[in-house]
């Protein structure tokens, strides 16, 4: 937590999936405006096309992924300074015209509909300010194993850099970490 201090940041503990602790967050938030908002939150089951995902994967992915930031990002709107950006990280697994295979398709599925509640939040900020979906890359994370292609550290400072570069007309793009826009 040191390290967040020293950027000027402030990282809020959320239990995304708590309805009482999404409730809890304007009022802790209250008073607050915030010139970048970055919501990170987002679970992985494994499945491919054809195999139907449990019913427990389906409501933990769905819930997670598409309906907590369904109920968080409202409250973020109301704590986002003028001309503010609001990034959600989300995943090129979510695009649709970017697949090339079946793989996870349940977690692909819920990025697809994150990504439009993202293209949604960006009309309520319309002159307001700036709401994209972010792609981090594949990143040595425990989701993204060993063998990825980004490093934390790369991926956190290519999403830093994007940030700063966004302008009015980023409102409602999907991007990937280096700034380059990505297919929905």
């Amino acid at each position: 937590m040191h390290r967040i201090h020293d950027l000027d940041a402030l990282a809020v503990a959320l239990d995304v999936n708590n309805l009482a602790s999404v409730n809890g967050l304007a009022r802790r938030l209250d008073g607050e405006q915030f010139g970048v908002i970055v919501y990170v939150a987002g679970v992985l089951t494994r499945g491919d096309a054809g195999l139907p995902p449990s019913q427990e994967d389906f409501d933990l992915v769905m819930q997670t992924n598409v309906l907590a930031p369904m109920r968080v990002l409202p409250s973020l709107v109301d704590v986002l300074a003028p001309q503010g950006k609001l990034a959600l990280l989300s995943s090129r697994m979510g695009s649709v015209a970017l697949r090339t295979n079946g793989s996870d398709w349940l977690y692909r599925a819920s990025k697809a509909a994150v990504n439009s509640v993202v293209k949604d939040m960006s009309f309520a900020l319309q002159g307001k300010g700036v709401c994209v979906a972010m792609h981090p890359g594949w990143v040595r994370t425990d989701m993204g194993g060993p063998n990825a292609d980004l490093s934390v550290e790369q991926s956190v400072s290519d999403i830093r850099a994007t940030l700063v570069g966004l302008t009015p007309s980023s409102n409602g793009s999907f991007l990937n970490h280096d700034g380059q826009p990505l297919a929905w």
